[in-house]
C-alpha cells in the first residue's frame, strides 16, 4: 500500500476556498429565513435559473438520479420556492420555474453574495480582489 502524503496541490486549494464560500453564502441565507438552502435540495437552485429550466436538465446538469431530482423539486414546490408548468416546445415536459417566494429568495442571495464579496474586498483589498476574480476566470475558461 502506498504510504505517501496526498499532493498538496492547487485543485485542494480552489476547493477548500468554494467550500468555505458556499459555507459563509449557506449561513447568510439561513439567516435570511431560507434553512432550505442548507439541505440538498438547495444545491438545485442554481441550475434553475430566473427564467426556469426543464425538469430533465436538472437532473443532468445535477448528475443526481430522476428520483433524487423529482424528490428535491416535490419539496421545493411544497415550500412554495417553485411551481412545475408545461413545457411549450414538448408536452411530455416539465419547466421549473421560481414562484414570487422563490423570486424574494433569490433577491436575499444576491444580497448575501454582495456581502461576501464587500468582506473580501476589505480582506483582499480591491484591486487584489479584481486579480483574483482575473484569474479564475481565466482558470475557468481553461476547463471549458
Amino acid at each position: 500500500m502506498n504510504k505517501e502524503k496526498p499532493l498538496d496541490h492547487i485543485g485542494w486549494d480552489l476547493w477548500r476556498a468554494s467550500h468555505a464560500w458556499k459555507k459563509l453564502f449557506t449561513e447568510g441565507m439561513v439567516k435570511r429565513g431560507h434553512g432550505w438552502f442548507a439541505e440538498a435540495r438547495g444545491n438545485l437552485i442554481h441550475l434553475i435559473g430566473p427564467a426556469g429550466a426543464r425538469q430533465g436538465d436538472i437532473v443532468q446538469k445535477s448528475q443526481l438520479t430522476k428520483q433524487a431530482v423529482q424528490q428535491f423539486i416535490d419539496e421545493l414546490e411544497e415550500d412554495g420556492i417553485v411551481s412545475r408548468h408545461p413545457d411549450p416546445s414538448d408536452a411530455r415536459a416539465r419547466m421549473i420555474k421560481f414562484t414570487a417566494k422563490g423570486l424574494r429568495a433569490l433577491e436575499d442571495a444576491n444580497a448575501v453574495k454582495r456581502e461576501l464579496e464587500t468582506s473580501y474586498a476589505r480582506l483582499l483589498g480591491k484591486s487584489e480582489l479584481g486579480r483574483l476574480k482575473a484569474t479564475l476566470d481565466k482558470i475557468i475558461k481553461a476547463g471549458h
